[in-house]
């Protein structure tokens, strides 16, 4: 297998950036620390709503993989309020809509991952991949190689992605 180097996902695989623990407590979580960090650009986070956060994931599949992270600590839809879920809809929705527009994205997944046997990498704290595709953005290393080339900076699309979020006046 060859190799692609990439440290600064060292963290992310090694468990240091979370632990895959369903009932992690508020104060270990990855995603409650940048909700109150206040830090925005520093968490690459687009734009604060009523129950959510949109933000760039740090570990992307592809160019503006965002993030709709609950502002609350829960695992499940079901702990949400419908306010909540409701919200969650719109801005899965208005996601949609911005990679279209700001990346040209040809196409989008939406997901959510419940549980760590589902596949969540914090299941703790529930938030929803909207991760834009790209008509050729699959390619031979995956399969052959064991590697996902990643070839764009966080900064620059979080940069390119901001000024649409700005123009976002959602509220319930």
């Amino acid at each position: 297998m060859k190799k692609l180097y990439a440290p600064w996902r060292a963290h992310y695989t090694t468990g240091s950036a979370h632990k895959n623990n369903e009932n992690q407590p508020k104060d270990e979580c990855v995603f409650c620390t940048q909700i109150h960090a206040e830090e925005d650009e520093t968490h690459f986070i687009l734009k604060r709503f009523d129950h959510h956060m949109v933000i760039l994931n740090l570990y992307p599949y592809n160019a503006g993989h965002l993030l709709i992270v609950s502002l609350e600590h829960q695992a499940t839809l079901s702990g949400l309020s419908a306010e909540s879920r409701i919200e969650l809809i719109e801005l899965t929705t208005l996601c949609v809509e911005i990679l279209k527009e700001a990346l040209g994205a040809h196409g989008i997944n939406v997901g959510l991952n419940l549980g760590k046997a589902a596949g969540a990498g914090i299941p703790s704290h529930i938030h929803t991949h909207v991760l834009p595709r790209f008509l050729g953005d699959t390619n031979f290393m995956p399969t052959l190689a064991e590697t996902k080339v990643i070839s764009f900076d966080l900064h620059d699309i979080y940069q390119k992605l901001k000024p649409y979020f700005e123009r976002i006046e959602y509220r319930q």
